[in-house]
């Protein structure tokens, strides 16, 4: 599906990118991961042809610049900043579907699920949507259509829980079909997404390791939180995560979406010297 040979990219004299040997096959799900100006960014704009390189990159043995058209009508691709575009919403979408020949009503579908009601901003500027808007707009344009390869730097940023939930079931119906490209620089955001971990330090890969495929994507946690005793700071991140307490405000009740476990264990382990009680129960159906 995806095959780098030798790519090495240099911006004047910095080698961003240094001798990228990677095969990538349909039924993978990546996760790209590294700290900031590690190369992940500009690995992925090498394979979409945005850049000239040395060496070789192909998408179904098809070179990304040459055959630049036909390679992104196969591709769906999120990207980390927002483009800032001035188009209104109705018009990207009829724009964007009309590129891979898709239904541009089933972007819209998309964004209703994600929660952004596409047709009720349709005369709305892009650029002048929140920052949760315009993801979930290219999240939408992304996955509301037929792909092979999706493509994602940080697609999870500026969304709520509800729709990070969502979004995890709609990666789901795609996992069989699809390869996946998952870009971070935390590799508890996209863990329980993905069965690869392919992880980029200053230019190079450092790890390429297989990693158990055992989350449900579109699974859900009821989870109950208990404290020791109230405590505003820790209330208000469980608030941000849709929890909701009872009257003594000790007793916190929530759900999250499988794959988000570690990320939200990640949050409560901050506040551990008030945390009395945690359970996690996977919601069946």
């Amino acid at each position: 599906m995806i095959q780098f040979s030798n790519v090495t990219k240099k911006f004047r004299r910095n080698e961003v990118l240094k001798n990228i040997d990677l095969s990538i096959q349909r039924g993978q799900r990546v996760a790209l991961v590294g700290s900031n100006g590690a190369g992940k960014t500009t690995l992925i704009r090498c394979l979409l042809g945005q850049y000239n390189f040395i060496g070789d990159v192909s998408i179904d043995d098809m070179d990304p610049r040459q055959s630049r058209q036909l390679v992104l009508s196969k591709v769906g691709f999120v990207p980390q900043l927002p483009p800032p575009l001035r188009m209104p919403v109705g018009q990207l979408i009829k724009f964007a579907s009309s590129l891979c020949a898709a239904d541009p009503e089933e972007m819209i579908h998309v964004a209703q699920q994600l929660g952004f009601d596409a047709v009720h901003f349709k005369h709305q500027p892009f650029v002048k949507l929140s920052g949760g808007q315009k993801q979930k707009l290219l999240i939408a344009i992304a996955l509301g259509r037929d792909s092979e390869l999706l493509v994602m730097d940080e697609p999870a940023a500026n969304l709520d829980p509800e729709a990070r939930h969502i979004l995890f079931k709609l990666l789901a119906e795609k996992q069989k079909t699809s390869a996946m490209l998952i870009s971070s620089h935390r590799l508890d955001e996209v863990a329980s997404l993905v069965n690869r971990v392919v992880e980029m330090d200053q230019g190079k890969i450092v790890l390429d390791d297989e990693v158990a495929d055992l989350v449900d994507m579109s699974s859900k946690l009821v989870c109950s939180i208990k404290m020791i005793r109230p405590e505003d700071a820790f209330a208000k991140a469980l608030t941000e995560w849709g929890f909701k307490p009872t009257d003594d405000s000790v007793l916190w009740n929530g759900s999250i979406a499988g794959p988000d476990r570690l990320r939200f264990l990640g949050m409560i382990s901050r506040y551990a010297a008030l945390l009395a009680g945690v359970q996690m129960n996977e919601l069946n159906g």
